[in-house]
């Protein structure tokens, strides 16, 4: 007891393990193991890398982002825990940036691999050349948020939580729930059981018999479901290949030296995936921001540029040993402090899926685990972290929030086009002038349009709230931004460039006269003229009166 009469509670009273980590432990780790299993399914099914070589090679070192980032994250809860003596102090959850992961598939490693083949290599030096590629796509990454990180605080300070959220509810809408409902719905009879089990004891809070983990009990019923139609000849049966893994192997690369005489010679052929890599970055970085805002949202408030530069340094580490995939902040952040978890889910997950790449038994992990059984998990996050959206904004922003959801049915659109174009066999230039048009627009559209949704519900935000000279910022800024194709690309695939380049580009692809209207030009003059009307708005108009949260909203 101190003189005062203080008594100290320290270590004892922490309570940094509680049993809702258990389910939450199995609701990253499944997350985690998710976007492994999708890496290395697109790279083994999608493009025919070699698979011993993307287990053996990729794998590890982006386990090990993993393993680095949720270790650190779980340092800072049980710091904030002994700081401010609460006890139920939630880690945030850090993982496998899921638009990476397709980025990084579809836009680089996959066209690298083929770029590669093309030009006479064998398939496992392909390979190899596509693997040196997502290193320093990934080394650039890391960097790229380690500089951005002691600028992330402002960006908080700044941008209003409808804003942040916002963008955070269309991720999770179109993203985390709607891109894995399609495996889920591609295997119904496991998939869906497996769904219904985790919304009824995540969303609907029913308990299992002895308090079954809910996860644990979604994960056993599907897998049971998947192999007993498998053995009756109506399911798919085993995945990931014929070939089963011979048993645990240590593996953990470091290929550096020898990737730094691959870059010597080859640093103009990775130079050319950089504004794929940055745009992805930059995301993570909003993302960042976003799982901050949610975090202190539900109560806990982390530093949020501590946070971005940890994520930066996990990205790092985890490709200094071969690893491709940038990390991130999970946006479950209040998911899993509904389910009572503090920091043991972010311990056991760091353990667990990081001796998994470097022991190799993800690899029976990746033949024995189906998504449809597995991606259940990620539909409760994301319906999660849109309903901790609407809960943790005034109701006279919901506008805002849902705005920000429209950018992201363009991606979506956008990636259903990239699926079935290429099948009809024509040319882009060979399609009828509306439906040229119509791709184009959306391309546009869905280019960064993580950024734009952040843009778009700021913007709205701040007029609702009568801030009409930070709105008119707000829309400056998007001009900025599509100058440059940070938004609004004409670009398939959606690079940072000056905006003559991109005309340059599109005019040799003999798409210019489908864009004519829609050039980066244009883009930035439409934004531009946005801020100067609300300017002129902010002379000539009346101000409204402040509305109530519950005022309600005439239709």
């Amino acid at each position: 007891m101190s003189p005062a009469g203080n008594v100290t509670t320290q270590p004892a009273g922490l309570n940094w393990l509680a049993r809702g980590d258990l389910n939450a432990f199995f609701g990253l780790m499944l997350d985690n193991v998710g976007d492994m299993i999708l890496m290395a399914g697109l790279l083994v099914g999608a493009f025919a890398m070699p698979r011993d070589f993307v287990l053996g090679r990729m794998i590890p070192g982006t386990a090990l982002v993993v393993l680095v980032g949720d270790l650190i994250y779980t340092g800072m809860a049980i710091r904030m825990a002994r700081r401010t003596g609460r006890r139920d102090v939630t880690a945030m959850p850090l993982g496998l940036d899921t638009p990476s992961t397709f980025g990084a598939v579809f836009l680089i490693m996959g066209p690298a691999f083929q770029g590669a083949r093309a030009a006479g290599l064998d398939d496992l030096a392909a390979a190899r050349h596509a693997w040196y590629i997502g290193i320093a796509m990934t080394l650039a990454s890391g960097l790229f948020k380690l500089l951005c990180a002691p600028f992330a605080g402002w960006v908080r300070r700044i941008v209003p939580r409808a804003g942040l959220l916002g963008s955070l509810t269309a991720i999770a809408l179109v993203i985390i729930s709607f891109l894995p409902l399609l495996d889920i719905a591609a295997e119904p009879v496991a998939g869906l059981s497996a769904l219904a089990v985790i919304l009824a004891t995540f969303t609907a809070r029913w308990e299992l018999p002895k308090r079954i983990p809910g996860a644990l009990a979604a994960v056993v019923i599907g897998l049971a479901i998947h192999y007993a139609l498998a053995a009756f000849g109506f399911g798919p049966g085993l995945i990931g290949g014929a070939s089963r893994p011979s048993g645990l192997r240590v593996a953990l690369p470091f290929p550096m030296f020898d990737w730094l005489d691959w870059f010597r010679t080859h640093w103009g052929d990775a130079l050319e995936y950089l504004p794929v890599a940055i745009p992805l970055s930059l995301a993570t970085i909003v993302g960042g921001i976003d799982c901050s805002e949610s975090a202190s949202a539900a109560g806990d408030d982390y530093h949020t540029p501590r946070i971005i530069a940890a994520e930066g340094f996990a990205t790092l580490v985890g490709a200094c040993f071969g690893g491709v995939i940038q990390s991130t902040p999970y946006i479950g952040h209040p998911a899993y402090k509904a389910m009572g978890a503090r920091a043991g889910y972010t311990l056991a997950t760091a353990l667990f899926v990081g001796f998994a790449g470097i022991l190799g038994y993800f690899d029976w992990i990746f033949l024995l685990l189906p998504k449809a059984v597995v991606f259940p998990i990620l539909i409760f996050v994301g319906l999660e972290i849109a309903a901790q959206s609407f809960h943790a904004t005034p109701a006279r922003h919901y506008p805002a929030i849902v705005l920000a959801c429209v950018p992201a049915l363009a991606y979506l659109a956008l990636i259903a086009l990239g699926r079935v174009l290429p099948e009809t066999g024509k040319p882009f230039a060979a399609l009828s002038l509306e439906t040229r048009h119509w791709v184009a627009t959306t391309t546009m559209l869905a280019g960064g349009f993580i950024v734009t949704s952040l843009l778009w519900a700021t913007f709205l935000a701040k007029l609702i709230d009568r801030k009409i000279i930070a709105a008119s910022a707000t829309m400056l800024l998007g001009a900025v931004f599509a100058f440059f194709g940070v938004i609004h690309s004409a670009l398939p695939s959606s690079p940072i460039v000056a905006p003559g380049a991109a005309v340059e580009r599109l005019a040799a692809e003999g798409r210019l006269t489908t864009v004519a209207f829609q050039t980066p030009y244009h883009w930035a003059a439409a934004y531009a003229c946005v801020a100067i009307l609300l300017l002129i708005l902010a002379a000539v108009g009346r101000k409204p009166d402040h509305p109530r949260d519950d005022t309600p909203i005439a239709v």
